[in-house]
């Protein structure tokens, strides 16, 4: 039996590319993270084919994206990463380029002007739950924004010759029309109700990297159609979009909407548990892959552990970013859930206890998000008597 073609394939070898939806962008991201770990090691493409067996010009077509690696079988595709690995690329660059296939595969799929009807299953944001990680391999072409999971080149890296782009962005008149179509899916997702809960949200707050005119008001309009669900009530999938949705609004400076989230959609346990088990997933902290929202209503957060995440909120407790309210009371309800995690690090609570001094003295958090504070900051003291 021959090998099994990668998720996303559209046929074709190591050798041989296929064409695809949108040229331009059919492996762009893929590619440019594979051009990004081969200078690292650092290593030509000639003597990358070479080593593979292949024509240049394969490698070549990879890297500008022409031909895109969800084209080459599971089987070829892990022989390029051990190859890689044996001639010393960073190990944990390796695993990031499973995510740029599936970021290329969202962006392939949203640039095809050519889909109709109302089917919502086959989009690539309708039935997995995409981490901050695999998101950012997204955003990376629509921003350039340097993805968080990928460490900053090491010094010793040598520079590139000629003028050669520094990441994987589209040009301006495809990420139009990627937005465009994001847009038009979204509201599909919409109409469809709650079947349809997951690709609104995620395509949602994919649109929210759009700056041109009308794109905020378009998101409004949207939110405003999913109204923030009240306490007390049982989790539904309106939860996660009006969390997701509010905290997209940011970007466009819209702080009240995710105010009015933070005092209406949470303050109970279910909503303070599918705050954290939210947080867990997207971080990387939750391995397990998620085909729905529904993980987020599990009450006992068994699938991640306290102190990781704690951590990870720590570093966002940060008066810089736009969302840092949400951040606050996300770091509160943890400690308030699990208050045996301040002692459990003695590094992390010296770093708690220094950020939540810098907030403290600062005058860009809601009144809530500081009352919320001092009772962490009052929990720290405690816990180092």
């Amino acid at each position: 039996m021959a090998p099994q073609k990668r998720s996303g394939s559209r046929g074709g070898t190591l050798t041989r590319g296929q064409g695809s939806r949108s040229r331009v962008a059919g492996g762009i991201v893929c590619g440019h993270l594979l051009k990004v770990i081969r200078e690292r090691i650092p290593l030509t493409q000639s003597r990358l084919a070479e080593g593979l067996g292949i024509d240049t010009t394969t490698v070549q077509g990879w890297e500008s994206g022409r031909r895109s690696l969800a084209a080459v079988t599971s089987t070829q595709f892990l022989r390029l990463k051990r190859y890689l690995l044996g001639r010393g690329a960073e190990a944990t660059l390796l695993p990031l380029l499973d995510l740029a296939v599936e970021a290329d595969a969202v962006i392939e799929y949203s640039l095809d002007d050519t889909l109709e009807g109302d089917d919502i299953t086959q989009h690539p944001l309708h039935s997995w739950v995409f981490t901050r990680a695999s998101t950012h391999m997204i955003t990376w072409a629509l921003t350039g924004e340097h993805p968080t999971a990928l460490p900053e080149a090491p010094a010793s890296t040598p520079r590139r010759r000629g003028p050669t782009p520094d990441s994987p962005l589209l040009p301006a008149p495809d990420r139009e029309r990627l937005f465009a179509n994001l847009r038009r899916t979204a509201e599909i997702a919409d109409r469809a109700g709650e079947r349809g809960s997951l690709l609104r949200r995620q395509a949602l707050y994919l649109c929210a990297y759009d700056t041109s005119a009308g794109a905020h008001s378009w998101s409004a309009d949207m939110q405003q159609r999913r109204p923030v669900p009240m306490r007390h009530a049982s989790w539904t999938p309106a939860w996660s979009d009006a969390r997701s949705v509010a905290t997209s609004m940011v970007r466009y400076g819209d702080i009240e909407t995710l105010q009015a989230f933070i005092e209406r959609g949470m303050g109970d346990d279910p909503g303070e548990m599918a705050n954290l088990n939210y947080w867990a997933h997207w971080l990387g902290l939750d391995p397990v892959p998620r085909a729905s929202d529904a993980f987020m209503s599990d009450v006992d957060g068994q699938s991640w552990e306290a102190l990781p995440l704690l951590r990870a909120l720590a570093d966002r407790l940060d008066p810089s970013l736009r969302a840092v309210d949400l951040n606050i009371h996300s770091v509160w309800a943890l400690i308030r859930s699990k208050p045996g995690v301040l002692s459990a690090d003695l590094a992390l609570h010296r770093d708690l206890t220094a950020r939540v001094g810098r907030l403290l003295d600062s005058d860009v958090i809601s009144r809530q998000a500081r009352r919320e504070l001092e009772n962490v900051h009052y929990g720290l003291r405690l816990s180092s008597r």
